[in-house]
């Protein structure tokens, strides 16, 4: 059977690789050592600021260097409209500084320094009448509140990131990260005792509808009868996937507290008739079989290499001959967010104290080893935020 359209067979998963180190003397390393010699030339760097050939090629590389000085200071704006709530306050109508001060108890002069700030980013824009409205960029978030929960939870990694130099180290001792995932101990327990876990599921739900709509679009569950799906939080995923096929049957695993919260958030919505939960901690519990479907959300790049193997195993145990996986999570060696993977998750999950962000390839080798093939990536609407990788149970794994 061919494959849908808008997939990719699994050749074409093979990762987009450097040349390696250049040779020490071939020609381009010389090239290369010529030219950084050059460009770390203060005198060639005015000159090339004022030769019209290449001014303009100097002057954006001068900003990009600022930016990045300039990056956490811009990271905190953004937080501080989020936490301000000002995207809503600006979204019915512009507002001038004093109105904005008196919404935000703030002083009249420090609002309009936020503004101005907040414009300069492109979140706002000033009106010739002096009040600030909603750009493109602030308009965005407020239909995105996952978007705005993550820029709430980042106060942690920003913590963390005081000094990298310590955290590349080990030298920090526990991380604020580490501390907020250490939620996972508390889930084990009682499910009766879920408090400590509502923040993270809040999180993880609202991380999850951002995404679900563009899993769903690329790869419909009208052919399958019932879903698992492993990690599944509070049922974001699950909900959203029970609106769009509603013959399908519905089963979630988590950690015991986490589970217990996912049964309500059922029952709240209608599903109960529809949806189990099972509480558990992969790999010490089996996965539940029954689902001919099993999903993974943004649960991979969470766990080292060792983990994953021994999850991926729980999920070919628990799927039947031919049943299908998915693994939707953001990728490493993604055109175009080269700086997400390898910058932000490499120190986020640094900070966290676990994971890794994988290429396909790297996953689609992790896979066959477990025991799956007929491997594809099928296209999703914004690769940048997740990719989806589809494959199916063999009969047994090729390696255990």
């Amino acid at each position: 059977m061919a494959p849908p359209p808008g997939t990719a067979s699994a050749a074409s998963l093979d990762e987009r690789r450097n040349d390696g180190p250049p040779q020490k003397n071939s020609w381009r390393a010389r090239w290369r050592a010529f030219r950084t010699r050059t460009i770390a030339r203060p005198g060639f760097q005015r000159w090339a600021a004022g030769f019209p050939l290449t001014q303009r090629i100097a002057r954006a590389n001068t900003k990009a260097l600022f930016d990045l000085c300039a990056g956490f200071v811009y990271s905190q704006t953004l937080f501080a409209c989020v936490r301000l709530d000002l995207f809503r306050i600006l979204a019915d109508a512009p507002l001038g500084p004093e109105t904005v001060a008196a919404r935000t108890s703030l002083a009249p002069a420090r609002a309009e320094r936020l503004l101005k700030a907040a414009t300069a980013l492109d979140l706002l824009v000033r009106l010739p009448d002096g009040r600030f409205a909603l750009a493109d960029l602030g308009a965005a978030l407020i239909g995105n509140p996952s978007v705005a929960a993550m820029i709430e939870h980042h106060a942690l990694l920003y913590a963390d990131l005081a000094d990298p130099v310590a955290l590349l180290r080990g030298e920090t001792g526990p991380t604020h990260l580490s501390r907020y995932w250490a939620y996972a101990e508390a889930a084990r327990g009682d499910p009766a005792n879920a408090e400590p876990v509502a923040a993270y599921g809040a999180l993880m739900g609202a991380s999850q509808d951002l995404i679900a709509g563009d899993i769903l679009d690329a790869y419909p569950l009208r052919d399958h009868r019932r879903i698992l799906d492993v990690g599944g939080g509070e049922g974001a995923f699950l909900k959203a996937a029970a609106r769009r096929a509603p013959g399908l049957d519905l089963m979630l695993f988590d950690l015991p507290a986490v589970a217990a919260r996912a049964e309500t958030s059922f029952t709240e919505a209608g599903l109960d008739a529809r949806a189990k939960t099972f509480g558990g901690a992969f790999p010490d519990d089996p996965l539940p079989h029954g689902a001919d479907l099993v999903s993974l959300v943004r649960v991979v790049h969470d766990h080292d290499d060792a983990k994953v193997r021994a999850l991926l195993r729980a999920v070919h145990a628990a799927l039947p001959p031919g049943g299908t996986l998915l693994i939707a999570e953001p990728m490493a060696g993604t055109p175009g967010a080269e700086a997400m993977a390898d910058a932000y998750f490499g120190f986020y999950l640094l900070a966290m104290g676990t994971g890794r962000c994988r290429t396909a390839a790297e996953l689609a080798r992790l896979l066959a080893e477990a025991g799956f093939g007929e491997i594809r990536e099928v296209a999703t609407r914004r690769p940048l935020l997740t990719r989806l990788l589809v494959s199916r149970r063999l009969d047994t794994p090729l390696c255990k």
